[in-house]
Formats: structure tokens, sequence, C-alpha cells
């Protein structure tokens, strides 16, 4: 039997992180969450497990987020999570060293990919690359990158929005903005607070973002009912929630995306500009699912956009290409070990 590598491209989110193995598609899709035990420091659970505990926990466990905005925050944990998560994907192959292929925001310092390598390398890979995001959404969503015309991809996650410009296989232009799906939950739940005197959790805010959240106005408005505490009699209580509540309130969030994309158009030359007005922006990620956020871009950009197909997957998908066709995207890798 020859040599056998398997391959991982994992898309290293600060909600969600997917593993894809080359002709398998997308292996694992679970919360980049890990509890952990204050007492002796020891890694109760990861990914699913861990998020169901999230505002749930007896003092002596947390459950958090080892990923913020994009980037690593805490380097240990992560570390444990990407071993559990390379474990998990490879089962009978865990005897082979995988390479793999990890994500980082456009915007990501030369340290911090440095940590995603190392914390790679540590997790058991056999070599780790790291390539941007808006360039493997780019991939994944089926864009011919390497051709000498302007392509304009926004990659909208939990902690970061990627804005890029991309031609001949690079990036022209980009931004990265620490205000995505994550900002817009806090927006969400402070907005149930000051108005309603109601207490609610992350997962209750996200929900709510995903049941009735919209980006412009809507005449026919959708209902939710939402469930927290009375900060004034702290009894529990339930109020109704509409689609225009939540334009409202992330109103200001909203704003400070779309600011992204206008700043990088604005650094884009006039020959890829206007191949971006012939083809429109492509937006990947879990947050460009908001409903009728392209109809927002195109009112205050003046660019159609349009959701690619799967946006969840796009980033993974790119991983999972380019790991088969190393030879193809060398220009796109910015960090290997």
């Amino acid at each position: 039997m020859a040599f056998f590598t398997p391959k991982l491209g994992i898309d290293l989110g600060t909600a969600n992180t997917l593993v894809f193995v080359p002709g398998r598609g997308v292996v694992l899709n679970e919360p980049s969450v890990v509890a952990i035990s204050q007492i002796d420091k020891r890694i109760l659970a990861v990914g699913a497990g861990a998020k169901d505990m999230i505002g749930r926990t007896p003092e002596e466990i947390i459950a958090y987020r080892p990923m913020r905005d994009g980037v690593i925050a805490d380097y240990r944990v992560t570390q444990a999570m990407l071993r559990y998560f390379i474990g998990k994907a490879l089962g009978r192959f865990q005897f082979f060293k995988p390479e793999v292929m990890v994500s980082v925001p456009t915007g990501v310092t030369s340290t911090e990919r440095r940590a995603v390598v190392e914390a790679a390398m540590r997790a058991g890979a056999r070599r780790a690359y790291v390539v941007r995001e808006s360039v493997l959404a780019a991939i994944g969503a089926g864009i011919p990158i390497q051709e000498p015309r302007g392509n304009m991809v926004v990659d909208i996650g939990g902690g970061t929005i990627d804005v890029a410009v991309i031609s001949l296989g690079g990036v022209v232009c980009s931004a990265s903005v620490k205000c995505a799906g994550d900002k817009l939950d806090h927006a969400i739940a402070d907005y149930i607070r000051k108005t309603y005197n109601l207490g609610i959790g992350e997962k209750t805010a996200e929900d709510v973002k995903i049941s009735v959240g919209s980006a412009v106005p809507m005449e026919e408005e959708l209902v939710t009912v939402v469930r927290g505490r009375d900060f004034i009699t702290g009894l529990p209580r339930s109020v109704e929630i509409k689609t225009n509540d939540i334009v409202k309130a992330i109103g200001k969030e909203l704003r400070e995306m779309v600011k992204a994309i206008r700043d990088v158009l604005q650094e884009t030359p006039p020959e890829l500009a206007s191949d971006i007005i012939d083809r429109g922006i492509i937006l990947t990620g879990g947050t460009s699912l908001l409903r009728h956020l392209p109809e927002l871009i195109l009112r205050r950009v003046g660019v159609r956009a349009q959701v690619a197909d799967d946006p969840l997957y796009c980033v993974a998908r790119g991983t999972g290409i380019a790991l088969e066709h190393l030879d193809t995207y060398k220009k796109a890798i910015i960090a290997k070990r």
C-alpha cells in the first residue's frame, strides 16, 4: 500500500468549525465551544455537547468559545478543540497524520497566522497550511479566481465580515471588520433588555435573529415569542417580537458591515470595479442568510449582491478543493509548515 496521507480542510470559525474531507464532503459541523472544569482545568466537552451547556452550567464548569473575532483567543483550548475535531473526522485513519488546511480571516496578523499553524501541528497535523477565508469562500462558491477578472466576495461569519476583491488568484484589496453574526445577537439582546426590561441569553438572541430577523423593514412582519427574565420582578416572562423590531435593533451593526463593503469598493482599481458591477457581489457565510441582506447592499452600495449556494459550506468546500489542487492555488497559501 502506498503511503497514505489523509487530507482535511478546516473552516475554523468563531461560531462553528467545519471539517471537509476531499471525496467525502463536510464530515463535521459543530459549534466552536469547549466546556472546561474550573477545578482541575480538565476539558469536559467539545462542540455540540459543550454548546448545550452555555448559560446552563454550575459555577465550577465554564463553557466558552476559544475563538474570538475569527482568531485564537485561548491557544491551549483551541489546540484541544482542533485535536478533538481532527480525531473525530479521521476516525479509523487515525494512525496517519493528516495534511490540514485551515482558514483564517483576511485581516489576520502574522503572529495570529503562526498561532493557527502551531495549533494545527500540535493537534496532530503532518503539514499545515493557512489560507485567507475570502479566497477559500470564492473557491468554494465556484468562482474562477485564477482569471484576470475582478470578483468580490463577502464572507460574513460569527466573528468577522471579510470583504475581498480577488483577481488572478490573489487578493487585490480587502478589509476584515470584527462585526458579524455575534454582534447582531448582542444588539438584539440589548434591544430586548432596553425596550422590554427582559434579559435573554446569547442562544435565544440568535434564535430570534434566525426566525424573524431581516436587514430591511418588511410589510408583512414575522412574529416570535421570546421568553426571558424580567429585570424588575426577577421572574420569567414572555414578549412578542416582530421583524421590524429586529431591523431597528441591528441597524447600527448592519451599517458597519455595509461600510466595510463600500470601503473596499472605493479602493478597487477601476477595471476590476467595472467587473464587479457586471458580475455582482457574492455573499457567503452563515450571517449572509439574514433575510433581505442582498437588497440592503443594493440600496446602500448600488451593486447587486447574491448569496452563494450553501453559503455555510463555501469556506469548508474551498479548503477541500484547494487541498486537492495545491499547485494551482500556491499563490493563495499565506503560511505553511
